[in-house]
């Protein structure tokens, strides 16, 4: 079994994943629009060019998203980025920030020795951790 995120925006999928392709590695596999899908579409005529299905692949793990009509930002959910090293913890952070919102600074905890929470500037909640290592 693989567990894998779904995330829906409100049409901004496209730029949303480029932006993750850019700056935490992926590889945008598979993009799709409303207009390419066979049959009668329940979104707007304006949303032919508009995300019907997108596959990112990071790090061994599989974001896919999709623009939605009204679709509403993430609450009480998290991606959550494990990385090696701190340098790499506030690179990614510091994209992840940049236009979008700080919850929590990248600091260090009893856990970590960065972590930090932020929602990009396309409504989506990330955590950022450089794990503590432990003897």
């Amino acid at each position: 079994m693989k567990l894998d995120v779904y995330v829906n925006y409100p049409g901004s999928c496209e730029q949303a994943f480029g932006f993750y392709a850019e700056h935490l590695g992926g590889t945008i596999t598979l993009l799709s629009r409303h207009g390419d899908a066979p049959g009668p579409s329940n979104v707007p005529p304006d949303w032919a060019r508009a995300v019907l299905h997108a596959r990112l692949e990071l790090g061994g793990s599989v974001l896919m998203g999709a623009d939605i009509p009204n679709a509403q930002p993430m609450r009480s959910a998290y991606l959550t980025l494990t990385v090696a090293s701190e340098a790499e913890a506030e690179r990614i952070y510091t994209a992840l920030a940049d236009g979008g919102r700080v919850l929590m600074p990248l600091q260090e905890t009893f856990f970590a020795t960065r972590f930090g929470q932020v929602q990009d500037q396309f409504g989506i909640n990330w955590m950022v951790i450089c794990e503590r290592v432990r003897p």
